[in-house]
């Protein structure tokens, strides 16, 4: 028998194990056990191979839990319900209900692996369990796979390499998305791809990432070669590390690896699922009443580092205060160009206006060469404590940290240890130039909104970034942002003030963003002389935009090219649609749907003028037909 004919007679000696229903039947995942000892896993949906059978397993060192595994025990299926509030995600009251499955394993060292398996009737979950972990223990490889048919689609972000980008700041998941390539495309950057991954397979769609990441763990990201379409886990690199960390996960106690997560459907299931917060774990937090989503006004975005002033901050408060905004943001240097004493003077006056105030920080250490500051204040407890409790005194808000280092094991811890040393001064948490926050949100309520995206500063820097920005608008409802709070700075109705590239989307599609995007605080790039020339009707609008959403609904779309989606909160219903094309583009929206009396129409307008606004009545105008122009949008408001 030849190599081939040996392999595949291996291959059918591979028998199912255990198989796990979703709730409604719709999702099948099948566990495959061969002769060598190697646990495989295939899921179906509607009876159609969505991931083939792909690898599972970890290498320790000192210890395979890859091969040479034998089925010890299996648990019967049991229903898992799980119900939370949340006000910074898609929606604000969610029950997951899942069936589970607990396999456990034993390997050549009689050593123990559980893998617990979930399907719920929006993708599948799974992670590993290492009960007997007492010391000191390392990952060095996770063996996870996923093994898609070759005819497969893919929607991905390339992953930056450590060490490289301004500054030798990156990684930090910014850049543009390659869109519908054939799978086994090797990423150009040579690092892998991001989290969410989005994926195509016949009809079914497929979103992968990763929740329950805690600091015993590094941020994984997906790796995979042009030979076949198979993507596998890949840990950091070994320079993405807090000084005198290290990268590889290691556990001293009971080890759960973070969760893989499969959505699996269709777009509506993509853009509508909360899979990524439904595996996170419940909030740590026992009072986290500070901890209130709004809308904040930021100089930076518009007059940059020159403007980080005294009298321009509080022209920014001012503005946020009239705009009826909760918060405004501080960039770096402050504690220089205005100093301690004269922040604590804005801060007060501020509160007067009910604005809060929130403060830049360079995360600091030896993985980047970047002099902005504050910087060395968060590296230990005892100076994040002493820091924090100066801004506690002088009433801030929060803190804005950035130029993180990577998603390295020790870098991953550094993160929770300012979540947690935060929660305890009330405040709150806003990571930039950072890693993908993975349901850290739910966990970390006050962990309003990460960057972890090409947003629109990247508009300001470049005319590339600023043609592209409609298409990459489009493509994040079905990936960055489909489970996480996204800080993209959205929102420049009347032009760049700071930049010479001119920004090539319409007032109405920004107007679009406010809705379409989702962040516990929104920080707006449009200045406070350019919203002078904006309609009072889309001032009162910006106005009373809701802070939190209630529910979503999936009306239309698909990644790059356009996105259609409806939020509510409490009886008002927001719809808002981007064209990410270069062409018109027609929508239809069935307006009785909604069971409202009144629609609010803002779209692009006419000749000179930024906006048109048109008032719908439901009950006779039933279904509208929108024509969106070339990188234009709108906004729906029902009541």
């Amino acid at each position: 028998m030849n190599v081939k004919g040996y392999a595949k007679a291996k291959e059918l000696q591979t028998h199912q194990v255990a198989k796990l229903e979703s709730p409604d039947k719709s999702i099948v995942l099948e566990v495959l056990l061969s002769p060598s000892g190697e646990v495989k896993y295939q899921i179906q949906k509607s009876g159609v191979n969505v991931i083939n059978p792909s690898n599972l397993g970890v290498m320790m060192k000192g210890h395979d839990f890859i091969q040479g595994l034998r089925l010890v025990s299996t648990t019967k299926p049991e229903r898992v319900t799980d119900a939370y509030q949340t006000k910074n995600a898609k929606k604000s009251s969610i029950v997951y209900q899942a069936n589970q499955l607990v396999m456990t394993f034993s390997n050549m060292e009689n050593k123990r692996m559980d893998i617990v398996f979930r399907l719920s009737n929006d993708g599948a979950a799974f992670r590993y369990l290492f009960p007997w972990v007492k010391s000191n223990e390392t990952i060095v490889n996770e063996n996870t796979s996923f093994a898609f048919d070759t005819n497969a689609r893919a929607w991905l972000q390339p992953m930056d390499e450590a060490k490289t980008g301004f500054e030798h700041c990156h990684p930090s998941y910014e850049e543009h998305y390659l869109q519908d390539i054939p799978v086994g495309t090797v990423s150009p950057l040579k690092s892998g791809w991001v989290y969410p991954a989005l994926f195509k397979t016949n009809d079914t769609w497929v979103l992968i990432t990763e929740a329950g990441l805690d600091g015993t763990y590094c941020g994984t990201r997906l790796k995979n070669d042009s030979a076949s379409a198979v993507y596998s886990i890949g840990f950091s690199d070994p320079r993405e590390v807090f000084t005198g960390g290290g990268y590889l996960p290691e556990s001293n106690k009971s080890w759960y690896t973070p969760w893989r997560i499969i959505t699996i459907g269709s777009l509506k299931t993509i853009v509508e699922s909360t899979l990524g917060t439904d595996l996170a774990p419940a909030t740590v937090v026992k009072d986290a009443s500070f901890a209130k989503p709004g809308k904040a006004s930021w100089s930076w975005i518009n007059s940059k580092d020159d403007y980080i002033s005294f009298d321009e901050q509080k022209k920014y408060i001012d503005y946020a205060a009239d705009m009826h905004w909760q918060y405004c943001l501080i960039d770096a240097d402050w504690d220089t160009k205005i100093g301690y004493d004269k922040v604590a003077e804005l801060s007060a006056y501020a509160k007067q206006k009910n604005v809060g105030l929130l403060l830049w920080y360079n995360s600091a250490g030896d993985w980047n060469t970047i002099a902005y500051h504050p910087k060395d204040k968060l590296l230990t407890k005892e100076s994040r404590e002493k820091e924090f409790t100066r801004l506690q005194a002088m009433g801030i808000k929060g803190i804005k940290v950035d130029f993180f280092g990577g998603d390295g094991q020790s870098m991953i811890q550094y993160y929770i240890d300012i979540l947690n040393d935060a929660v305890k001064y009330k405040l709150l948490v806003n990571f930039h130039g950072a890693t993908l926050p993975r349901g850290w949100q739910r966990t970390y309520p006050h962990l309003m909104t990460a960057e972890a995206i090409y947003g629109m500063e990247m508009v300001t820097f470049d005319q590339h970034a600023a043609d592209k920005q409609a298409n990459h608008c489009a493509m994040l409802p079905f990936t960055r942002n489909a489970f996480d709070p996204m800080d993209f700075t959205p929102m420049n109705l009347t032009g760049l003030t700071s930049s010479p590239c001119i920004r090539k989307t319409t007032p109405a599609f920004e107007l679009a963003l406010s809705v379409l995007f989702l962040s516990g605080i929104q920080h707006y790039a449009q200045s406070p002389e350019g919203m002078k020339q904006v309609p009072a009707d889309v001032i009162a609008f910006l106005r009373n935009i809701p802070d939190n959403w209630d529910d979503v609904q999936f009306l239309d779309g698909y990644p790059g090219k356009y996105a259609v989606i409806a939020r509510r909160s409490g009886n008002r219903w927001y719809v808002a649609g981007i064209n990410g094309e270069q062409t018109e583009k027609n929508v239809k929206i069935d307006l009785s749907a909604f069971k409202k009396s009144k629609a609010t129409l803002f779209a692009d307008g006419a000749n000179s003028e930024l906006f048109s606004k048109a008032v719908l009545n439901p009950s006779v105008q039933k279904n509208v037909d929108l024509t969106l122009n070339a990188n234009g949008g709108f906004v729906m408001v029902l009541e």
